[in-house]
C-alpha cells in the first residue's frame, strides 16, 4: 500500500500546520519567502525530482514569486488548474498572543485559557473541538495544502488528466500575483499543449448566516470595481469663506449620492451583490493653515455580476451630475441669502477627459513627466498614486475647477460566473450528491463567491470591450498597475469553487473545520477529479 505524506487527514493536518508557521503576511519578506519553501516541499515528490522543469517559482512584482507545479500525464489534454493564494492579512488584532497566531496547535490550546475572551461562537467552537485557529488556518492555506495533496496522489497513481497546482501572492490586496500568473497560464498551455478544462479554487466556504450548517460551492465569483473622486473646490482664507468652495463640501454631496445606491445594485440569479459604499474619503491639504482646503479624494467600493468597467462608469457618472446637480442649487442658495457671486458651479469630468485637455494645453512631455514624478514615489500606493497624478494635472488646469474628477483606482476584479455551464452543472451535481452520500453532507451552489478572489482573470467575457473604460480612466495604468485582458480571455475554460469549511476570515477567531478540511473536501474534490477523467473517458469510448 502507497505511504503518502499528504493525502491522508493526519499528512494535510501536519502539512497546513507547517505552511501556516511560514507567516506570509502580504507585503513582508515572508511573503517573498513562502514560494521556495513550497517549491522544496513539492520537490521532495519523486514525479518532479524526475521532472523538476515542471516545477517553477515565476515573478510577480516587489520580488515576489508565483509557484506553478504541473503534474502532466503523457496521454492527456484536458488540464484542472488547482488555484490558491499564500499570502495572509495582518495580525495586530490577536495582541500580546501575537506570536501564536501562526501557530494551530499551539494557539488552539492557548485559547482554552483565554475563552472569556471569545465571542460566543467561538467559544462554543472552540469546546466543541472541532476547529483549529490560526491566521491563514481557513484562508487559505488549507486550499493549498489540499492542492498539493491531490497533486502527490494523482502524481502516484498517474491519474490519466493533468493538474496545475498555482499558489499566488497578493490575493488580499492587488492580486498582482493572479494578474502575473495569466501570463504564464498561457505560456504552458502552448509548451505543454494543455486544454484548460476547469479553473478550480480552493478559497474556504463561508456560513451565509449564524447557525448555518450548509456546505457551499460557488460557480463564480462576485466582481469588485472602485470608481473614485478627486474633488477640486477654489481655495479660501477662512476669514472669507464664500470667496472659494471647499472639497470637503462638493465631497459631501458625492458621497451622500454614492453610499447605499440602488442604481450599482444588481441581482442575478436570485442574488444580490452588497450596496456601494465608501472605502475612503479625505482632504488632501497635508498641513494646518487658514486656507479652506479646496482638494479632497473619495474611493468608493462597487461590486458587479453582469456589469462591465464602462457601464460602471456611465452609471457613476450619471450619479456625480446628480450630486453636482444638488451641491450647485444648495451653493447657490446660501450665495444669494449672503448677496455675494458664486465662484462657479461644479462640472463633472472623467479622467480621460481631464487628461486630454493636460496634453492639448501642457504638452504630453509635461505629463508623462508628472506621472513618472508620481510614480517613483514608494511611500505611495496605487491609489494614493492615482490621486497623485489627478490632483497635479487639475493644479495645472485650475479653469477647469470646481469639478469632480472622475477616475477609476486598483485594484479591478472583473466578475466571472459559469452557472449557465452544462459541465459546472454536472460538476456541481456531483458534489452535492456525494456530500449527501458520503457525509450527510447538505450542499448548496451559490452562484457568485462574494468573498472576491483570483478566478476573476481568467475566463474572461466581455464582448463590448468595456475594460478600455478602466483603461482610459485609470491614472496608473500601464505604469504601476496593468491587467491582462486579452490573455484572459484565452483561458476559455469554467470556474469552479470547492473549499474547507471555516469561520471569521481575518478576525483574530479565524478557525477552520478539521473534518470538512482533512476528511470531506479532499474527498469530494478528488471524486470530482476522477468523474471529469471518467467522463472523458466515456466520451472517446462513445
Amino acid at each position: 500500500m502507497t505511504e503518502y505524506q499528504w493525502a491522508t487527514k493526519e499528512g494535510l493536518r501536519r502539512l497546513l500546520c507547517e505552511v501556516v508557521s511560514w507567516e506570509s503576511r502580504t507585503l513582508t519578506a515572508g511573503e517573498k519567502e513562502f514560494p521556495e519553501k513550497i517549491a522544496a516541499k513539492l520537490q521532495s515528490l519523486p514525479y518532479f525530482q524526475e521532472n523538476p522543469d515542471h516545477l517553477g517559482l515565476h515573478d510577480a512584482d516587489l520580488g515576489r514569486r508565483l509557484v506553478t507545479a504541473l503534474y502532466k500525464h503523457p496521454e492527456a489534454e484536458d488540464t484542472i488548474v488547482l488555484i490558491s493564494h499564500f499570502d495572509t492579512v495582518f495580525t495586530e488584532e490577536y495582541g500580546d498572543i501575537e506570536e501564536y497566531a501562526f501557530k494551530p496547535e499551539e494557539l488552539t490550546k492557548l485559547l482554552h485559557s483565554r475563552i472569556d475572551s471569545l465571542p460566543e461562537d467561538a467559544r462554543e467552537d472552540l469546546l466543541s473541538g472541532e476547529y483549529l485557529f490560526g491566521r491563514g488556518t481557513m484562508d487559505m492555506k488549507m486550499g493549498l495544502v489540499m492542492h498539493m495533496g491531490l497533486i502527490e496522489k494523482a502524481s502516484t497513481e498517474e491519474w490519466p488528466i493533468n493538474l496545475v497546482l498555482l499558489t499566488v501572492p497578493d490575493e488580499e490586496v492587488n492580486s498582482a500575483g493572479m494578474r502575473a500568473a495569466v501570463l504564464k497560464l498561457v505560456e504552458m498551455r502552448e509548451e505543454h499543449t494543455l486544454k484548460y478544462k476547469l479553473f478550480l479554487n480552493g478559497e474556504p466556504v463561508f456560513a451565509q448566516k449564524p447557525g448555518d450548517l450548509n456546505y457551499y460551492i460557488y460557480s463564480g465569483s462576485i466582481g469588485k470595481i472602485m470608481p473614485s473622486a478627486l474633488f477640486y473646490g477654489r481655495e479660501t482664507h477662512v476669514g472669507e469663506p464664500l470667496s472659494g468652495i471647499t472639497a470637503n463640501y462638493i465631497a459631501s454631496f458625492m458621497t451622500q449620492e454614492m453610499e447605499w445606491n440602488v442604481k450599482l445594485e444588481e441581482t442575478v440569479m436570485g442574488e444580490k451583490t452588497p450596496l456601494p459604499v465608501t472605502l475612503q474619503q479625505k482632504d488632501l491639504k497635508m498641513e494646518y493653515s487658514a486656507q479652506t482646503p479646496f482638494r479632497a479624494a473619495a474611493l468608493y467600493n462597487v461590486f458587479l455580476m453582469k456589469r462591465n468597467a464602462a457601464e460602471i462608469m456611465d452609471i457613476f457618472e450619471e450619479i456625480a451630475r446628480d450630486a453636482a446637480k444638488s451641491c450647485n442649487a444648495h451653493y447657490q442658495r446660501i450665495c444669494a441669502a449672503q448677496g455675494v457671486k458664486p465662484v462657479g458651479e461644479v462640472r463633472v469630468i472623467r479622467y480621460e477627459d481631464l487628461l486630454d485637455h493636460a496634453v492639448k494645453k501642457l504638452g504630453q512631455d509635461y505629463v508623462n513627466s508628472v506621472k513618472a514624478e508620481v510614480l517613483i514615489n514608494s511611500d505611495w500606493d496605487d491609489r494614493e498614486k492615482s490621486f497623485h497624478i489627478a490632483d497635479t494635472l487639475m493644479i495645472e488646469c485650475q479653469e477647469l475647477a470646481p469639478a469632480m474628477i472622475l477616475l477609476y483606482a486598483p485594484p479591478y476584479y472583473p466578475a466571472v460566473n459559469s452557472s449557465d455551464c452544462e459541465f459546472i452543472t454536472e460538476c456541481a451535481d456531483y458534489v452535492k450528491e456525494q456530500g449527501m452520500k458520503k457525509f450527510g453532507l447538505p450542499v448548496q451552489q451559490i452562484h457568485y463567491f462574494n468573498g472576491i478572489c483570483d478566478l476573476s482573470y481568467v475566463n474572461y467575457n466581455d464582448a463590448n470591450e468595456g475594460w478600455n473604460s478602466f483603461v482610459a480612466n485609470t491614472p496608473v495604468w500601464g505604469d504601476s498597475y496593468s491587467i491582462p485582458f486579452e490573455e484572459m480571455k484565452q483561458l476559455k475554460a469554467p470556474v469552479l469553487n470547492v473549499g474547507p469549511f471555516g469561520k471569521d476570515a481575518h478576525k483574530r477567531t479565524e478557525r477552520l473545520h478539521m473534518k470538512s478540511a482533512f476528511e470531506e473536501v479532499p474527498v469530494l474534490v478528488e471524486g470530482l477529479i476522477k468523474m471529469i477523467i471518467k467522463k472523458k473517458e466515456t466520451e472517446l469510448i462513445g
